[in-house]
């Protein structure tokens, strides 16, 4: 449809000569006009373009105008073409109501009854031309809109894909980025793991070559006193190797703990004496333990050794005395990222000369250390990790440089009444004695522990049977040898453990005791304390050995009363 045409005045005037003098007239006065001379070549005219139609009214006579209605109702909504319409005279009723239901048909109608003047129909059709103009006007908003519209859309798309490519770049970095921190996180275990075998390494070699130098030259020295100092000096290393192994324990939160409601007010005044030993005399301790402390929940003993590492810690970051403070607070409701109900925090504060910020973080690592070679093994912090982490509470440290540290313990609270007795078995005052005390079946695999704990037994009195196994071992029960008590290591090859071998004991003789040793094996110790087996912790001195007998034979006997009473 061209421009032109949008401009054209369609006149339709079959009859006499009102159409080519309508169009003469048109033209006069620059409006481009056709002259149609029936219905279908106006209609026809209509759809090629089209500014107004001129009517009149007599050519609509008979005629069927249902193509000029179809057109109108086919209208696009920016349209609504104008007709202007020559009426004549005639006001009989039939022609008054043809003239209304065309005026209804062709809706946007201007009504002219003759005779009318020419400058006044040239005005009408002006005035209709510029309102179809108005309408063409609308339609190219209309477009315009609509191209714009497109545009957008087209543009949105674009977006839409350059987003989801940055989003598709943005999760191949994501992921890049997760790959480089979990090779980073490897990497740094390894070398938490080299710092560890490192220092493992380091600090055994140094025990074993105290024990391994000593026994060579125990036969050299005729000297007893001399004699006596490597003995000692062997003591203390294998000491010392105990103490390790439970720091590296703890650390990896294998330590096998036993929690109970401990009264922390007095488990740390029982240890007043063992701090004042281990700390300078330029180092003093203040404990402030409020009346209302709760009781917490944890082993009492591991407790100690972690108040002990922290104040041995906070002493030596006072190279110039100082004070060192052990409170307690009691912290109702605690909620945060790593434990949440009701806790007593159990702060070891010290005005020593403080970590700085780029070490802070590290203090917890296995051997990572500060302090001069020879000077600690750097397990001490990781201990007290390790042990509150197990404990189901949490440690935390702050610490500024030139004004002290703070190292904070948060323990579980403990709804039950703690006991009064802080030890119930002084194992100092157990002594070996030279009588009989019955029959002992040995289950140890190793031929050197065997020989050791065999000295022992027979120090302590025992007649000791050997059995490599616990298949071995129920051989020897059942060809009738007389035992009055089993002693098995838990860890043994052969395809039963200690724990097997103890419930079927157990199930066999019901009166024989069954007291089992272990140096790591956590699953194994579980499995002992559901099936109601004692286990001595190795390493063990000779009076731990005849306690931890004694306490096995006591329970016996009480099991035998309870029996007969029955």
């Amino acid at each position: 449809m061209s421009a032109d045409r949008d401009q054209q005045i369609l006149i339709f005037a079959p009859i006499g000569r009102d159409g080519p003098a309508s169009a003469e007239l048109f033209r006069s006065a620059k409006l481009p006009a056709i002259n149609c001379r029936n219905l279908p070549d106006l209609v026809s005219e209509m759809n090629a373009g089209v500014g107004t139609v001129f009517l009149a009214e007599e050519g609509l006579f008979g005629q069927d105008t249902t193509p000029l209605a179809q057109w109108i109702e086919r209208q696009p909504p920016w349209s609504d073409l104008p007709f202007v319409i020559l009426t004549s005279h005639r006001e009989q009723p039939a022609v008054v109501a043809w003239r209304r239901g065309i005026v209804a048909l062709l809706r946007n109608v201007s009504l002219l009854e003759r005779p009318v003047q020419p400058i006044t129909l040239t005005s009408a059709i002006q005035s209709a031309m510029r309102a179809r103009r108005r309408q063409y006007e609308i339609r190219a908003l209309l477009e315009a809109r609509e191209q714009t519209a497109q545009q957008l859309e087209k543009l949105v798309v674009e977006r839409t894909r350059a987003l989801e490519e940055a989003n598709e770049q943005l999760r191949l970095e994501m992921n890049e980025r997760t790959r480089v921190e979990e090779t980073l996180r490897q990497a740094q275990k390894i070398e938490a793991i080299g710092q560890l075998t490192g220092g493992v390494a380091h600090d055994f070699n140094n025990l074993l070559m105290v024990i391994s130098g000593g026994l060579d030259m125990l036969d050299r020295q005729s000297d007893p006193a001399r004699r006596r100092r490597l003995m000692d000096g062997m003591v203390q290393a294998a000491q010392r190797g105990a103490s390790l192994t439970r720091q590296l324990l703890a650390f990896s939160r294998r330590q096998t703990l036993r929690p109970e409601p401990v009264d922390v007010a007095s488990q740390m005044g029982g240890m007043r004496e063992l701090l004042d030993r281990s700390l300078r005399g330029d180092v003093h301790v203040e404990f402030d333990f409020p009346d209302t402390l709760w009781p917490v929940e944890v082993d009492p003993g591991e407790l100690e050794l972690v108040i002990l590492n922290l104040a041995v810690n906070a002493r030596d970051a006072m190279p110039n005395g100082g004070t060192i403070v052990v409170r307690g607070e009691n912290l109702p409701d605690l909620n945060d990222e790593q434990i949440a109900g009701d806790y007593v925090r159990l702060s070891v504060v010290d005005t020593g000369v403080g970590i700085a910020p780029e070490i802070l973080s590290r203090v917890f690592e296995p051997f990572f250390t500060t302090k001069e070679i020879g000077k600690g093994s750097g397990l001490g912090l990781a201990q007290v990790h390790g042990f509150a982490t197990q404990s189901r509470g949490a440690v935390r440290i702050r610490s500024e440089v030139g004004k002290g540290t703070s190292i904070e313990l948060y323990l579980p609270r403990s709804l039950s009444v703690p006991s009064r007795e802080r030890h119930l078995i002084d194992l100092n005052m157990v002594r070996p004695k030279k009588n009989n005390h019955g029959r002992i079946l040995l289950v140890e695999d190793d031929d050197e522990v065997a020989a050791l704990v065999s000295e022992m037994l027979g120090q302590l009195g025992y007649d000791v049977t050997h059995a490599a196994s616990g298949a071995a071992a129920l051989g020897a029960l059942a060809d009738g040898r007389a035992v009055d008590l089993v002693f098995s290591d838990i860890m043994m090859p052969g395809g039963m453990n200690g724990v097997e071998l103890a419930r079927e004991i157990k199930r066999r003789r019901t009166d024989l005791p069954v007291l089992l040793t272990s140096g790591y094996s956590e699953a194994a110790v579980h499995d002992a304390e559901l099936a109601g087996v004692q286990i001595l912790p190795k390493p063990y001195h000779i009076d731990e050995l005849a306690a931890a007998l004694s306490a096995v034979k006591a329970e016996r006997d009480t099991e035998s009363k309870r029996s007969h009473r029955r």
